[in-house]
């Protein structure tokens, strides 16, 4: 190991023997605390790397023949239920690297579904490409030009420029076709990224106090560093100083939160190097702005420093150049220069070796031990949160809005009512019981797979990413807007407090609201805000969340959301059957789809909000759901049942798509709205996008966009005109009248329907209306069966602990309620075989 001089600025590290002393000391100081420590690997390679040599002297203790740490140098602390231990020292000013998962870029990160992880490797493929073809455009124009200029006219001389002047058109085109594909696959991905997952590391099948990502190529680990570190440089710029200057003019002056996390990269050679590394949990801006003072870039810290970046006078230079992974070399090699530079009188004051001289090393708190590891990344998350919605640097309103959301789900679970919610939520869940809570919370949060949430898919119906993508938008609805308890009946003399149950309060209090009878139009946005927020994150292409402004009002923040909690198979199978309360619930459910998608259908009231070219009208986004529910209830020109029902059946699947759609015959698609437009300023057709349905239902050759929704669902249309009677005026078609919710209103003089069409709208409605009642009869069926099989139980039960009989008039009253349901079945039985005969008849 070099010796550290006594007039150098920048340190070295320890070597391995004090290493293995830090290791041992943080070992048995955590098993004094009951925690639980990090990997013994982690500490070696992660920490004690990071640590000058004197540091580590300083933080060690010999108490009864063991090493352990000083009690002045470790302290506990508590998040919920949680703890951690935390570690203060001295550590490298370059050694610590920004965490992807900064709730400060929440925005920026996408759902970390397998097809975007693809389009990434797909995205960092092209990219790599476009380098190369950049390179072969240049080299091409270059040699043109020199056979343009070359003197000689002769044929040879002719052909030759002709040959080179194609190969540079060759490499041009070439380079266009790749720009277009790589911005294909960023529309694709809603110019974002899937967020990188973490978990706890496991050593010998255990848990442990550090944290792990997934295997990753290079080039996407070092993708993924690069555009995590300038998604945080970008919310950065918000503050009103440089923090870079501020820290090589004065240091750093408050400490930030450490963690040790570790990176599974596959190299081209098919080797998997497995770094430590320490990753900054609170003070990520500081993290980065260091780096830059030091002018090292945070995937050459993770993924690999090039040898020539930190140099030594005995390197060879002859060969490939080797890339440095172990980080007490690499922190080691860069202080060796850092020194080396800054006792030249030569050197400027911008050099990174005057201007880190105050950040050569910094005070820092490192986790080395937590009660429960499987929970730390939240842990650790929570108390970052909890700081920037308390102070420091504020976030920006989608980033807070995302982090109080988590806060939000936390309480619930703090309070052991998320799963009662969710219960409440979801009546007819499959399994509610089941749930893992962690699991829930991870996938609402957008920090994990939306698995977890299958125990609340309704029994028998299927599992899709449709689904539990509308499981998830259910479930954030339902503890956004919870429920309350009835009014209770009025008192003569007295004063009545309202019951507001459960739920409520865990709301009020999270996001700090007044009280329930002082709720009003303020208090209803910010919990709007909060759930477009928290819904946006579940979509690839993420839109406005203002445009959901309206969608929820007073009565919805005080009395509850009132969900539908039929399933979309059974709303889509109602709205088909000409029940116009499903087709409302359908387009309520569907809402979020309109919103995010790669052309949004709902704005917040300023077209496709596109500075040129903008399509569609400025309308408010309450008056686009309105013309689209009353579409169905009152009728449209140009729009059928059919037409209806396949659009909704493409916005609810398309943001799942794999690849861009497709027509049958092939023929190019483009977007309604640019018909018109010249073909180079036409969007390009990226997946999520919907084919506009024909009046039959069939996919047409454009592409639905604002522009033809609002073609199909005008202004006008939600606000109809009024019938000619007051009766009718009182009632409106489809308000509890689902047989002629498809006829229009007879208004004006105008004729009543022919009776030939009534007729082939119910042979098109029926088929739906047998599915439903066969479901029907289906639950009543299983319900019966699991009646029968507790019954059969509490017997068991009753008879092997030998105890009394129910009084009589129980059973007697139970037996009654089951002999009346047993009537109303067999009279069904007879209604059934009625409808049989029926059905030869039509």
């Amino acid at each position: 190991m070099a010796v550290k001089r006594s007039d150098d600025i920048y340190p070295q590290i320890g070597n391995a023997l004090w290493a293995d002393r830090l290791a041992d000391a943080i070992e048995n100081t955590c098993a004094d605390y009951e925690v639980v420590p990090p990997p013994r690997q982690a500490i070696l390679e992660g920490l004690a790397a990071a640590l000058p040599d004197t540091e580590i002297k300083a933080l060690i203790a010999t108490q009864r023949g063991r090493k352990v740490l000083k009690p002045t140098v470790c302290r506990p602390a508590k998040a919920g239920d949680e703890q951690v231990l935390l570690l203060t020292c001295d550590v490298h000013g370059a050694a610590v690297v920004p965490w992807d998962l900064n709730d400060r870029t929440a925005s920026c990160w996408s759902s970390p579904a397998p097809e975007a992880s693809q389009r990434v490797k797909d995205l960092v493929a092209v990219e790599l490409a476009l380098q190369d073809a950049a390179k072969g455009a240049k080299s091409a124009e270059k040699e043109r030009e020199a056979l343009r200029r070359a003197p000689g006219d002769d044929t040879y001389a002719s052909q030759a420029l002709a040959a080179a002047t194609q190969k540079h058109q060759d490499a041009i085109r070439h380079l266009h076709e790749l720009e277009a594909e790589k911005h294909a696959l960023l529309a694709a991905l809603g110019h974002r990224r899937p967020r990188p997952v973490v978990r706890a590391v496991h050593e010998d099948g255990q848990p442990k106090a550090a944290l792990t990502l997934a295997e990753q190529p290079y080039a996407v680990a070092v993708h993924m560093q690069r555009y995590a570190a300038d998604n945080l440089k970008r919310a950065g710029t918000k503050r009103g100083y440089d923090l870079a200057e501020s820290l090589a003019d004065a240091g750093q002056l408050s400490k930030g939160m450490n963690v040790l996390q570790q990176w599974q990269i596959t190299h081209a050679d098919g080797t998997v190097s497995k770094p430590w590394r320490l990753a900054a949990v609170t003070g990520n801006n500081r993290a980065l702005a260091r780096l830059d003072v030091f002018r090292v870039r945070p995937e050459h810290l993770v993924m690999g420093m090039p040898q020539s970046l930190v140099p030594l006078p005995k390197d060879k230079k002859d060969g490939p150049e080797p890339l440095l992974l172990s980080l007490r070399e690499i922190l080691n090699r860069l202080s060796a220069r850092l020194n080396r530079d800054g006792a030249k009188p030569e050197t400027e004051a911008t050099d990174p070796s005057l201007r880190a001289a105050k950040i050569a090393t910094v005070s820092a708190e490192i986790v080395i031990g937590c009660t429960n590891p499987e929970a730390l990344e939240h842990v650790l998350r929570a108390l970052n949160v909890n700081d920037h919605l308390r102070g420091i640097q504020p976030y920006d309103e989608d980033a807070r809005l995302i982090a109080l959301f988590a806060t939000l789900v936390d309480a619930y679970a703090r309070e052991s009512l998320l799963a009662d919610a969710l219960a409440e939520a979801f009546p007819d869940a499959r399994g509610a019981d089941l749930l893992d809570l962690t699991g829930v919370r991870d996938a609402l949060t957008v920090n994990g797979p939306l698995d977890p949430l299958e125990p609340l898919v309704p029994a028998g119906a299927d599992l899709s990413p449709v689904v539990l993508r509308d499981i998830a938008v259910q479930a954030i609805t339902a503890l956004v807007f919870p429920g309350i308890p009835p009014e209770a009946p009025q008192q003569a003399n007295g004063r009545t407090v309202r019951d507001t149950g459960r739920f409520w309060p865990v709301v009020r209090g999270t996001l700090q609201e007044p009280a329930w009878s002082q709720i009003r139009a303020k208090a209803a946005e910010g919990r709007m805000r909060l759930w477009s927020a928290a819904v946006a994150q579940l979509f690839v292409h993420r839109g406005n969340i203002l445009s959901a402004l309206g969608l929820f009002g007073t009565t919805e923040t005080k009395e509850g959301a009132g969900q539908d909690p039929r399933p979309l198979t059974e709303l889509l199978l109602g709205a088909e059957a000409g029940d116009a309360t499903a087709w409302t619930a359908l387009v309520r459910r569907m809402t979020p789809a309109l919103i995010h998608a790669p052309q949004p259908f709902i704005t917040p009231g300023q077209g496709s909000e596109a500075s040129d070219g903008r399509k569609g009208v400025r309308r408010t986004p309450k008056s686009a759901l309105a013309a689209l529910t009353l579409a169905y209830t009152v009728g449209a020109p140009g729009v059928s049942r059919a037409l209806l029902l396949a659009f909704a059946k493409a916005v609810l699947k398309q943001p799942d798509a794999p690849r861009p759609p497709e027509p049958d015959d092939g023929t190019p698609l483009i977007c309604y709205g640019e018909q018109h437009w010249a073909e180079a300023d036409r969007t390009a057709i990226t997946a999520g996008m919907v084919i506009a349905p024909d009046t039959e239902g069939r996919p047409t050759r454009y592409v639905a966009d604002k522009a033809w929704f609002d073609e199909l669902f005008p202004v006008s249309l939600g606000t109809p005109a009024p019938t000619a009677s007051a009766n009718s005026a009182d009632a409106p078609a489809g308000a509890g009248n689902t047989a002629d919710a498809d006829t229009p209103p007879i208004a004006h003089g105008e004729a009543a329907p022919d009776p030939r069409d009534q007729l082939a709208k119910l042979r098109r409605e029926l088929p739906a209306r047998v599915e439903l009642a066969e479901g029907n009869y289906q639950k009543a069926v299983d319900a019966s069966h699991a009646l029968m099989t507790d019954f059969e139980e509490a017997h068991r039960l009753r008879v092997q602990l030998e105890e009394e009989s129910l009084p009589a008039e129980r059973r007697i009253e139970w037996m009654e309620k089951l002999s009346k349901a047993r009537a109303a079945a067999q009279a069904s039985v007879t209604t059934l075989e009625q409808v049989e005969a029926l059905i030869l008849k039509i």
